[in-house]
């Protein structure tokens, strides 16, 4: 069977086909990644998902942020609940009608009304944490603590901020993802997204003592130093409609 050509990959997003389902603002970035032979990870994949590569490789990435403003539609951010701190780990993929997009092994969010509204609407694997974030000059500190029976699972990053720079084909790659794989009630869903290009900045890693990559199965991976560092300010974004990730997405409308 002939395999789908798998969409480009640009730092522009494609424009949504039917209604904004959500927006929100992602602020204060820090994108960390480590490179893996997909076989690694392949078995994580949603039914009909497989690890996307380049050069051969994928990548596991550690993005802690702030969630500001999220709201439904295009309408104003909910008060208290739009806002709040959200640490993932998250693998790349790509669909069986070429589309690329995200496949989030956790999210980690500071606060519960959130978490189980995500994992009960979109099947999301959400989990509730107890969540700082500073800033003191140029260095941004995340920490994060699993509110749950059992260990401790705690995460510690630190990084300093950098000047901005042109992104790299990594960046790209890493960055420009404009749709998320979930699998939900026996379907593989495809959820689209759009946003402006991100803006990058150099970052040095000052610390890092995370165990929530770990506990989603991937132990020892932040053993050695990451192979991709970024920071973003940040993008503001919008939802689409979830579809079913084995049909084409739809030319846009004029």
């Amino acid at each position: 069977m002939e395999q789908p050509v798998v969409e480009d990959v640009s730092p522009r997003a494609p424009e949504l086909t039917g209604p904004v389902m959500m927006g929100q603002q992602w602020r204060d970035l820090t994108f960390l990644h480590w490179a893996v032979d997909p076989a690694v990870v392949a078995d994580r994949m949603p039914a009909g998902v497989r690890p996307d590569t380049l050069d051969g490789r994928t990548y596991v990435g550690l993005v802690p942020f702030r969630m500001v403003g999220a709201g439904v539609g295009r309408g104003p951010g909910v008060p208290y609940l739009g806002s709040f701190l959200e640490t993932n780990v998250r693998l790349y993929s790509v669909d069986s009608t070429g589309r690329r997009g995200v496949v989030f092994l956790s999210l980690d969010a500071d606060r519960a009304a959130v978490v189980l509204g995500a994992r009960a609407a979109f099947g999301l694997p959400y989990r509730w944490a107890r969540m700082r974030y500073a800033e003191e000059g140029d260095v941004r500190t995340y920490n994060a603590r699993l509110l749950r029976p059992g260990p401790p699972v705690r995460s510690h990053v630190s990084v300093r901020v950098g000047a901005p720079r042109e992104a790299t084909a990594l960046d790209h790659f890493l960055s420009a993802r404009w749709g998320l794989h979930v699998r939900w009630w026996g379907r593989t869903l495809h959820v689209p997204n759009r946003h402006e290009p991100w803006p990058l900045h150099d970052a040095e890693v000052l610390a890092l003592d995370d165990q929530l990559v770990a506990s989603v199965g991937l132990p020892g991976l932040v053993d050695r130093p990451p192979d991709h560092v970024a920071h973003s300010p940040g993008v503001r974004t919008v939802f689409g409609l979830p579809g079913d990730a084995r049909r084409p997405r739809r030319p846009a409308v004029s």
